[in-house]
């Protein structure tokens, strides 16, 4: 179809990997949680454009250079996990009256989710390797190749985010009637945050 090999299963892939848990599923309830549905889509918006620019930078080659220097992916590997152990360590920092991590205008949440997603290895190693599979290799691959694949990625993608803000946003109305919960859900996403962190550097 268009170049692309296989694109239900194309279809199916992108799905799973927006469904396994990550620093961008954690952005965006975190964001739902403190500004509700908008500030949960303006942080869905941001995971947007981080992957559109994680995929043409893998079509322009930038996959290629990062294959064959693994100082250089390293060094993006440690970038993603020393702003998430920053991000995390703030939140478990943050005691009653502080200025929220995350501000309530809609930009801070999308340049928030931008850049955790745009320093994501799991995203990164998602375009370095598997989305050239897709790929036919009996087509010579087009702008409107990648232009199909760019456009599937992003509608999955606001899908996903739409869905999952509205259920988190669910969950936030029950916040308001416990105060506790808010402070100790912010605790408990920072303490994964630096979990994540934290692997990252593990699996290097």
């Amino acid at each position: 179809m268009l170049g692309i090999a296989d694109y239900p299963a194309f279809v199916g892939a992108v799905i799973i990997f927006l469904a396994i848990p990550g620093p961008g599923n954690l952005a965006l309830l975190t964001s739902t949680a403190m500004a509700g549905v908008r500030g949960g889509l303006m942080s869905g918006f941001g995971i947007i454009v981080g992957d559109q620019v994680l995929m043409w930078a893998a079509v322009a080659g930038l996959s290629a250079l990062l294959m064959a220097s693994p100082t250089w992916f390293g060094a993006v590997q440690w970038l993603g996990a020393i702003y998430l152990a920053y991000l995390g360590i703030k939140m478990v920092m943050a005691k009653p009256g502080d200025a929220p991590l995350l501000d309530m205008s809609s930009g801070r949440f999308f340049r928030q989710s931008f850049w955790i997603t745009l320093l994501n290895p799991k995203a990164i190693v998602f375009y370095m390797a598997f989305f050239p599979l897709f790929v036919d290799p009996a087509v010579p691959p087009t702008l409107t190749t990648f232009g199909l694949m760019a456009v599937t990625i992003a509608a999955l993608t606001f899908l996903y985010s739409l869905i999952l803000t509205v259920l988190a946003s669910r969950l936030r109305r029950r916040m308001r009637q416990h105060p506790w919960l808010g402070p100790l859900l912010q605790k408990v996403a920072g303490t994964l945050l630096v979990a994540f962190g934290i692997r990252l550097i593990l699996q290097k």
